[in-house]
């Protein structure tokens, strides 16, 4: 049996239909796991301690009543075995921050997924380490370089470099005369340089969402686009269908799985459209549910998997 701490979001407020944490928490139980749970915001660092305040915790799949909480106790994460880091983006200081904490546990507790890696991973960014995989891309906050990026590409997309669940991206085509006030607003809200990438027409045929364990191919799920939405994810209107790999995308997973495997990223999600891979997602992926629903492996168990033989 191993000791789980689940660092996540408010538990009540999750779909369990389609929470991979969710998904987690259900099969580690069913391994005979104990569970505890808590959010960021009940993380502690004092004298070369990392604790949390948390609760016992049992999950159900029943809608409505899918949990049970014991009572709120101080816990030393170190005599813990597993960390699952589940908390939802933004990648913000307070995620920074927390993957600083964490990275003080010894090493006999695992943090999934590792922290470090986590910090220095960022989602848009880690991409750009493996040449030839990502659409042309440009980062910065400087409008010359966007307005040459355009130039060149003419039809473009721009998001924040940062963002998570599609907030904020936008298709902005060469006619349109909005890209100026576009960036100004991006410059209101966000301190960092924006992502361009040249659009890729291939999305009207789906966003493909490939899920690594421990660096390995394990499933995948395509997102199309809704009727007039550049966005393919599901929440914003996608709708998940069934899919296979395409060699280049076996190709994309060969290239990139063992650098995730080496940097102890478990559970990875990772965005491919056409013949591009757009983004590598470490901090809280998503697409369990989704891949089983049509027919695909149970992840969760894979996860599990890949958990154990390192604990072992």
């Amino acid at each position: 049996m191993l000791h789980v701490a689940i660092q996540m979001d408010p538990i009540e407020r999750i779909d369990i239909d389609g929470d991979s944490t969710f998904a987690l928490a259900l099969e580690a139980q069913s391994r005979g796991h104990k569970l505890t749970y808590y959010g960021p915001r009940d993380l502690s660092f004092r004298d070369g301690k990392v604790t949390a305040v948390v609760r016992d915790l049992s999950v159900r799949a029943v809608k409505g009543d899918h949990f049970t909480l014991g009572e709120p106790h101080k816990l030393d994460l170190a005599t813990t075995d597993v960390v699952l880091m589940r908390q939802d983006p933004p990648f913000d200081m307070a995620y920074i921050t927390a993957t600083h904490v964490l990275e003080n546990l010894p090493t006999t507790t695992l943090v999934v997924n590792d922290p470090a890696s986590v910090r220095n991973a960022p989602e848009k960014i880690f991409v750009t380490q493996f040449e030839g995989l990502m659409p042309p891309t440009l980062i910065t906050s400087d409008r010359r370089e966007i307005d040459l990026f355009r130039a060149d590409h003419k039809d473009i997309i721009v998001k924040p470099l940062y963002g998570n669940g599609g907030a904020g991206v936008f298709r902005v085509r060469p006619d349109d005369e909005n890209l100026g006030s576009l960036l100004e607003m991006f410059t209101q809200f966000y301190r960092e340089p924006v992502i361009v990438q040249r659009y890729v027409p291939e999305v009207r045929k789906g966003d493909k969402r490939i899920i690594l364990v421990d660096g390995e191919f394990a499933g995948a799920i395509n997102r199309v686009p809704a009727a007039g939405e550049a966005r393919s994810n599901m929440h914003v209107g996608g709708r998940p269908e069934a899919t296979t790999l395409t060699e280049r995308e076996k190709h994309i997973c060969a290239t990139i799985g063992p650098e995730l495997k080496r940097r102890g990223l478990i559970f990875t999600g990772i965005d491919v459209i056409g013949d591009y891979l757009t983004e590598i997602n470490v901090t809280s992926p998503t697409g369990i549910h989704e891949v089983k629903r049509f027919g695909g492996p149970d992840i969760a168990k894979l996860i599990w998997d890949a958990i154990e033989r390192r604990k072992k």
